[in-house]
């Protein structure tokens, strides 16, 4: 697999971009959040998922009150550097209502 710097990554104009959450196990997707380039940095560092909260204005850990943090596999990068696909092991649910993934329901 091709290997990309983080220079490399193209961030939108608030310096932010999209982050799918996948199952490393099953593939399924379990959340989208937005991640600034710190938090891709202590992603990598950590080995544990780190986003930006934009209502909050600052970075928060997955799971940090909960417990129900992710445990980071791989993070992927899409062809147009401007998505992160990031490969976990959740511990408990994803979604903040308690289900596994945010995407629980139909449309």
């Amino acid at each position: 697999m091709e290997r990309v710097d983080l220079d490399a990554l193209t961030f939108d104009d608030r310096g932010l971009l999209p982050a799918i959450v996948q199952d490393a196990e099953n593939d399924e997707v379990l959340m989208l959040a937005w991640m600034s380039r710190e938090s891709v940095e202590r992603t990598l560092d950590e080995g544990k998922t780190v986003f930006w909260s934009r209502s909050r204005n600052e970075l928060w850990r997955k799971g940090e009150t909960s417990g129900h943090v992710q445990h980071v596999e791989e993070v992927r990068v899409d062809c147009d550097g401007d998505v992160l696909l990031v490969r976990v092991h959740q511990v408990g649910p994803a979604c903040h209502l308690g289900e596994r993934s945010c995407f629980h329901r139909g449309l």
